[in-house]
């Protein structure tokens, strides 16, 4: 696969930003003893990862730091305008197809090799997988963060947190209980405070995964909110935008108005909390020149192997059951979307891979030279 300059300088560009992070995490945990050796051991691991994917890069592959792993397709909860359950990567029945827990193991040896230092674990709801959980916790070179509902957490895996600190919960929450009740469903919100004291008593590094939809964007940029957090120990804070792909939840996507106060909100946030991590997402893709999916920055692997974009775009034409990671990144569908430009095109939130999924269901189908 040719990789031209720009690549290259999106590569550097986002190695220099997880150096970045790295840092601000280990100023974030400088007064947990633990936390901060672990960090100090990741970030010469992360640097290690970084001259693999230049050395990568030097010889015409171009390897991604970031892999998103959908492990299960099975979910406990019917959150409104599920992503996940509208394209059926997450249904009721019992899973069938899924990659095995030796499958995954193979997965995250072969991204290790590679130089992929940051491995999003996703669903379904995760935690529902505990022996592909304790086959991440074996990567301590490898930061796993992952996120889940908080229903599943248990003594087993507090302990398993304490003993391999590369695996970094965050707690899907909506904001205040109102908020998180109404999507997530009566009770999630108290849940949710319980792990988050049990997590702080432990002194674990923990984070919070936040919808913004245009009924909450205020609430969870507010001073109080984050402050609420910060008390109970949080200590990273991801802001994913609502992208909406069922009409019936067409009103909660933020529009460019509320864009824009989130954007001017991180800015200050970032100055005003220092000793917490915060990222948007897709919002942080703008100052990246565009979508890093299908391999740019990231790709994701879904609960049966297929290598796709992205979440929010579930082609794929690629099975990591039959083929590697690195064959996989070649695929024809990832090749052709970074070679026609349009993950660098102009675009003003959501995902454009979505707005756009007419484009990339022609490039799948596409059967020209």
């Amino acid at each position: 696969m040719a990789i031209s300059s720009e690549l290259f300088n999106v590569q550097e560009y986002m190695t220099r930003g997880l150096e970045r992070v790295i840092e601000d995490a280990i100023g974030a945990v400088q007064d947990n003893p633990k936390e901060s050796a672990f960090m100090a051991d990741f970030a010469a691991a992360a640097r290690t990862a970084a001259e693999k994917r230049r050395a990568a890069e030097c010889e015409g592959e171009h390897i991604p730091p970031f892999l998103i792993a959908s492990i299960t397709s099975t979910c406990n909860l019917h959150c409104a305008g599920c992503y996940s359950r509208f394209f059926h990567a997450t249904e009721d029945r019992k899973a069938v197809k899924q990659l095995s827990d030796e499958e995954w193991k193979t997965v995250f040896d072969e991204a290790e090799e590679l130089g992929i230092i940051f491995i999003l674990l996703a669903g379904g709801e995760p935690l529902l997988r505990m022996e592909v959980m304790e086959a991440a916790a074996m990567k301590p070179d490898i930061l796993f963060p992952f996120f889940t509902n908080g229903v599943f957490l248990n003594e087993k895996y507090f302990g398993l947190f304490e003993r391999h600190r590369n695996l970094i919960p965050f707690l899907s929450i909506e904001g205040g209980r109102r908020q998180t009740d109404a999507r997530r469903g009566e009770g999630m919100y108290a849940r949710l405070v319980e792990n988050m004291h049990e997590l702080n008593r432990r002194k674990l590094f923990y984070g919070v995964s936040v919808t913004v939809t245009t009924k909450n964007f205020r609430d969870v940029t507010c001073d109080r909110f984050i402050e609420s957090l910060r008390a109970r120990g949080c200590k990273s804070v991801i802001y994913v935008e609502f992208i909406s792909v069922d009409e019936s939840c067409q009103e909660l996507a933020p529009k460019d108005e509320e864009r824009e106060f989130l954007e001017y909100e991180l800015t200050r946030l970032r100055e005003a909390y220092p000793d917490i991590i915060f990222v948007s997402f897709p919002g942080d893709e703008k100052r990246l020149g565009g979508c890093i999916a299908a391999g740019r920055g990231l790709f994701h692997i879904s609960s049966h192997g297929a290598a796709e974009p992205c979440p929010f775009s579930p082609y794929s034409d690629i099975n990591v059951k039959e083929t590697s990671i690195r064959d996989a990144l070649k695929s024809r569908l990832f090749r052709m979307l970074n070679e026609n430009g349009l993950l660098r095109d102009e675009y003003r939130g959501g995902c454009i891979l979505h707005q756009r999924k007419h484009f990339v269901e022609a490039v799948l189908n596409y059967e020209g030279e």
